[in-house]
Formats: C-alpha cells, sequence, structure tokens
C-alpha cells in the first residue's frame, strides 16, 4: 500500500466542516479493491460531493453514486462471481448477438460491453445521469481525437461501458457521433477534475504493476498488459508531480490481471489494509489542517 498526503488549503477548512471528493481508478479486476475505499467511509460518516472515475473506477462509482453502500456492492460482487457456470450461463443468456457485434468498422475487441452492462450493473444503478444521488464524472477517451472526454449528463451505462471499453477485448463505444474507448488510456485516475469540487480529493490508483523477478520474460498477453500498466502509472507520477490530490492510495493489487473478477474474494483480502490506510489519512489531515488553521 502506498499512500500520498498534501494538506489542503488552510482558508477552506475554517469555521466549516471539511468536504471530500473521490476519484476511482482504472485497473480491471483489481478496481474491486474501491470497495474497501467506499466502505471505509461510509464507517466514518463521510458522504462525498462529488465522485470521479475511470474504467472499473466509473463502474464501482456508478453504484456508489446510485446510492449503494460500500457493503451492498460488495456482497453484489461477490454474489455475482461466487458461481462460475451461473455468471457465464447469464452472460450466454445474452445471445451471440448481444455479446458480439458484427457490424465492420474499427474492431479491437468484438464483446459488446455496453450490452453485458445492461445485464450485469445492480439495479440500484439508473439508465441516467440525473437519476444519481452523487454528482458523477466518467472518464472515456476519444479515440479519434485523442483526447479525454469527462461525461456527467445523459445515458449513464452508456458512459461506463465507454469508459470500460478495454481495446482488444471490447468493442469501443459510439457516443455524440466519436468512437470512445477505455478512459484508463488517457487518465488512469480522474482526480483533477475534482480538485475545485472540495476540500479534500482522495484519489484511489488501481492500475498496478509487472511483477516478476526480473530475469523472465513475460508471456505476450502479459506484455501487452504490462506495457499498459507501465504507460499509466508515468502518467500517473507526472501528474502527482504537477498537481497532487490530498490523499492519494495504491491498494496492494499488483498480483491479480485484469479480468481476474473471479478472484474477487483474493483481491478484498489483499487490498483490505487500505481500508483502515484511508483512515488514518484523513485522521491525519484533519490533524494537520487544525494545527495549520
Amino acid at each position: 500500500m502506498s499512500i500520498k498526503l498534501a494538506l489542503p488549503d488552510r482558508e477552506a477548512v475554517k469555521n466549516r466542516d471539511l468536504t471530500f471528493a473521490v476519484a476511482l481508478g482504472g485497473g480491471g479486476a483489481r478496481g474491486i479493491s474501491h470497495i474497501h475505499i467506499i466502505e471505509a467511509l461510509d464507517e466514518l460518516g463521510i458522504r462525498p460531493v462529488a465522485i470521479s472515475g475511470s474504467s472499473i473506477g466509473a463502474i464501482m462509482g456508478a453504484g456508489w453514486a446510485a446510492g449503494m453502500t460500500g457493503r451492498e456492492i460488495r456482497d453484489y460482487v461477490l454474489e455475482l462471481v461466487s458461481d462460475r457456470g451461473r455468471l457465464l450461463n447469464r452472460l450466454w443468456s445474452l445471445g451471440p448477438a448481444s455479446m458480439r457485434d458484427t457490424r465492420g468498422g474499427f474492431r479491437f475487441g468484438q464483446f459488446n460491453l455496453e450490452r453485458i452492462l445492461h445485464a450485469l450493473l445492480p439495479p440500484q444503478v439508473p439508465d441516467d445521469f440525473a437519476d444519481l444521488k452523487i454528482p458523477l464524472k466518467v472518464s472515456v477517451c476519444d479515440y479519434y481525437g485523442q483526447a479525454e472526454v469527462v461525461l456527467e449528463q445523459g445515458d449513464l451505462k452508456q458512459a461506463v461501458a465507454a469508459s470500460a471499453a478495454l481495446p482488444g477485448l471490447f468493442m469501443p463505444i459510439l457516443i455524440n457521433g466519436r468512437i470512445m474507448i477505455d478512459g484508463g488510456i488517457v487518465n488512469p485516475v480522474p482526480y483533477e477534475q475534482l480538485l475545485d469540487r472540495s476540500d479534500l480529493v482522495i484519489a484511489v490508483d488501481v492500475v498496478g504493476s509487472p511483477e516478476g523477478d526480473g530475469t523472465h520474460a513475460p508471456s505476450r498477453i502479459d506484455s501487452l498488459f504490462g506495457a499498459s500498466q507501465i504507460t499509466m502509472q508515468a502518467n500517473n507520477s507526472l501528474k502527482l508531480k504537477l498537481n497532487p490530490p490530498h490523499i492519494f492510495l495504491r491498494p496492494s493489487v499488483n498480483p491479480f490481471r485484469v479480468m481476474d473478477f473471479l478472484r474477487a474474494g483474493e483481491i478484498l483480502e489483499m487490498s483490505a489494509p487500505a481500508k483502515d490506510d484511508l483512515k488514518r489519512a484523513i485522521d491525519a489531515l484533519h490533524i494537520a489542517a487544525a494545527a495549520a488553521g
């Protein structure tokens, strides 16, 4: 677990309670560890004034912004992946036309994530941003525009699917006439869009990094995903130097691969220290802010 802290503005903490915003990063199945962050804030009685998310962070953020507690999200995820056969049957029941798209054009992957998420997201997640209980910003990547696009109104499930449309696995999604793919490519932890929304911004990085002994070459698949991790962490490092959030957390998730959703229990077990680490970080900032004020 890695934690970085930065003091909030002194004037912002005078004569009022601190407000919080939370950015949940991308990282595939490793993002299941975001549940600890949500549970920690639930236990502290902290309700964020805004949430942002990329990829799996957008999926988790949608459930949270819809009003689900960390416990409810945990229970839903564990129930969903508890029976591999039942989960695969649920996906298969969507039919080939729902799981794949046979249209021509841009093709990294052929699985239609928008349709999959419509079948798998919790019923609490609404269809439209306007029906969320907490404002949510979803980061997606405009493929041909080579830039981040932040979505915060309109079709929520379409936006979340676009944000998690990992190239090589899922087909891209057309939004406002533009081809959109995984938001983590351009912004793995989209915290900067929240810096003017609250006194304290918590950012959670679940990108992970390649693991090994340094002497053995990775497999073809591992090298592709590992190269992506290295690129995204370089992005994070630069952002942290230029304009860091107040709390930056890296739960322990390195041993897990991007599609290890069936290992949800193991991911939660390994990343469990993140909950107490966040609570201690918030306590430290409260103490430091009070002293500075």
